[in-house]
């Protein structure tokens, strides 16, 4: 073998384990996902945190009301834009009405709206709910699918949604739940600098364990309703918000 052909082989080789030592492992997902790198101090940090929230609230949960797989993918549908309370006020007539998959499939969008009225977009909505249902009862068999590539392929259905779904419905860890109170969190207690869901989630699974990213998202959600609030929250007194939250400092400069 020349010289020539053991210098190109070397330049072929090293930047790929250059490349490697700076990546993080692929998670999958929509698409192939690399993980930014995270410090041991920052994965430290985010531990603590986890801890006293865990402490602070041990029984937190997903709060939209369901039995089963179907009725959860649908309750997420709904929750777009709208309160968990407002949704659990809606489904309990909707799930009467429309048992299992099949039944929503025989239905129409226009047969559903009257049990969803009240949710904003509900026309939307309705639509969303009837084709991803059609698609369970014709596609796989009457079951929600349990992967994320599956699920994404639903109408209204985003990694979050299918998150929500895969975590809570069959105890998958594809990902982190971020929405509204996430997306708040996540900047006030330093875990991303991001603004968009998209890399907010990546900042998330890298900074925390894949087997607390389903907590994870529950215990940031209870957080942001009951403490760390959009509007007149309790930052400036609430230990956890003391300690970690950036809005616990500004209030204090006021």
């Amino acid at each position: 073998m020349s010289k020539a052909t053991n210098v190109r082989r070397k330049r072929s080789w090293t930047p790929k384990r250059r490349l490697a030592g700076r990546t993080a492992p692929q998670v999958n997902g929509e698409g192939a996902m690399n993980l930014p790198r995270k410090t041991a101090a920052q994965k430290a940090r985010a531990q603590k945190l986890y801890a006293e929230l865990l402490k602070e609230y041990p029984n937190a949960h997903c709060e939209l009301d369901y039995k089963n797989a179907h009725e959860l993918l649908i309750a997420t549908i709904l929750s777009a834009q709208a309160t968990d309370v407002g949704v659990n006020r809606a489904t309990p007539a909707l799930f009467g009405a429309f048992p299992t998959p099949a039944d929503y499939a025989r239905a129409t969008p226009e047969l559903i709206e009257p049990y969803v009225r009240s949710l904003g977009f509900f026309r939307q909505k309705s639509k969303s709910v009837h084709a991803a249902m059609k698609a369970v009862a014709e596609e796989y068999g009457g079951q929600v699918p349990r992967t994320m590539t599956e699920l994404l392929k639903l109408r209204g259905v985003a990694r979050k949604t299918a998150n929500v779904v895969l975590g809570n419905a069959y105890g998958v860890n594809e990902g982190v739940v971020v929405d509204t109170h996430v997306i708040r969190l996540a900047n006030r207690l330093g875990l991303s600098k991001h603004s968009d869901p998209k890399n907010i989630e990546l900042d998330l699974m890298a900074l925390f364990p894949r087997e607390q990213w389903s907590m994870l998202s529950h215990l940031l959600i209870w957080h942001g309703r009951r403490a760390c609030k959009a509007q007149r929250g309790l930052c400036a007194t609430n230990p956890i918000c003391v300690k970690y939250c950036s809005n616990s400092k500004k209030m204090k400069d006021r």
